[in-house]
């Protein structure tokens, strides 16, 4: 536990004065998930660590950006709460820093939020080096642009981050999961329908012919629901979750549907049929989120997946680019982002896309 940010600061006003690109690195758990340039020095943050204030009273923790989740989890449960959007560790040392920076969540994402949407604040470096700190430890505290949300999922591109305050929320007094077998297309139309639905459904998907639908909350709640949610309970259901969540499910092992081994990420509206695009599917988030292994071209991935508005990230493996091309208006504002925060272009170059 420490706080090296003096120590980061002056490493990146050197790079700032030298041009010195720079590698952003935590515990590299989600360096999968990225392009990572070669010629580029490393900053490592995984010192720069440790719980700067947490008051479960006040559903606010602040934490260091090379702090574990695990550390972060094991703190949040010895007062019954949690992190809501339920992000994927992808590792056993995954820290709070790399989680914002890739914007990951788990399967709670549809029902309780994002990542982003937790995010109060943040202390950060940009690219001449200078210690910037925005939002705070409240959820109306902006006025104007929300930078600190901005970090989310902007892959270190803008600064380092150095603190994180996040909003957090008790655990839910009960759970059960519901399962039953069906097709894609009635798990399609039986998951979208949940989500308007006064039932406190918090998790929902569909592989291997079943459909699973968990629900959360006080248990009087939990008993209702499951007199409108029929279906078999599922024993173990935290560790099918987690199994989900981490990826460890035998559908992430790759059966033979793409000789690459590559896993698509295509995030459509919940209620989208089934596309055509001849793979082995997995639905989460009620449908919105579908994971996908195909020997289909990325282009034709993108272009049947485009049509019905939504987006493809190739999330392991595979050609690159890994995130979906921008439309020429958002890349410029991109173009602007980057200029403002990192005007010598010295962090993670090309982390999102070749030519950012």
């Amino acid at each position: 536990m420490g706080d090296n940010s003096n120590t980061l600061q002056q490493q990146v006003l050197d790079a700032y004065h030298s041009g010195t690109p720079l590698n952003i690195a935590g515990s590299g758990s989600k360096a999968f998930l990225s392009n990572v340039s070669n010629d580029a020095q490393t900053i490592d943050v995984t010192g720069h660590r440790g719980i700067v204030e947490y008051d479960p009273r006040e559903l606010v923790l602040t934490a260091r950006s090379g702090t574990t989740l695990q550390e972060i989890e094991a703190a949040l449960a010895e007062a019954n709460q949690m992190l809501p959007f339920e992000p994927p560790h992808f590792g056993g040392h995954a820290t709070l820093g790399g989680t914002i920076a890739c914007g990951l969540s788990g399967p709670r994402r549809p029902y309780s939020g994002s990542a982003r949407d937790f995010v109060l604040g943040c202390q950060m470096l940009n690219g001449r080096g200078e210690l910037l700190r925005f939002g705070g430890q409240v959820m109306k505290n902006v006025a104007g642009y929300d930078v600190s949300r901005l970090m989310a999922g902007a892959q270190g591109t803008l600064g380092v981050l150095l603190d994180i305050s996040l909003k957090v929320l008790p655990r839910p007094a009960a759970s059960t999961t519901v399962i039953w077998e069906c097709s894609a297309a009635d798990a399609i139309a039986s998951m979208s329908a949940l989500l308007s639905k006064p039932y406190p459904v918090d998790g929902a998907c569909y592989h291997n012919g079943q459909c699973h639908v968990r629900i959360s909350g006080s248990a009087q709640a939990v008993r209702d629901a499951c007199t409108k949610i029929s279906g078999d309970v599922l024993a173990d259901a935290d560790a099918y979750w987690h199994a989900l969540r981490e990826q460890q499910l035998t559908f992430f092992q790759n059966n033979g549907y793409n000789k690459s081994g590559t896993l698509y990420r295509v995030v459509v509206k919940p209620a989208t049929p089934q596309l055509d695009i001849t793979g082995d599917w997995l639905l989460d988030w009620g449908g919105a989120q579908r994971w996908l292994y195909s020997d289909a071209d990325i282009a034709t991935i993108r272009q049947r997946s485009e049509a019905v508005g939504g987006h493809v990230t190739v999330f392991r493996g595979g050609a690159r680019e890994i995130f979906q091309p921008l439309p020429e208006p958002l890349l410029t504002i991109h173009r602007r982002l980057k200029a403002s925060f990192d005007p010598n272009n010295i962090f993670n170059r090309g982390r999102l896309y070749a030519n950012l």
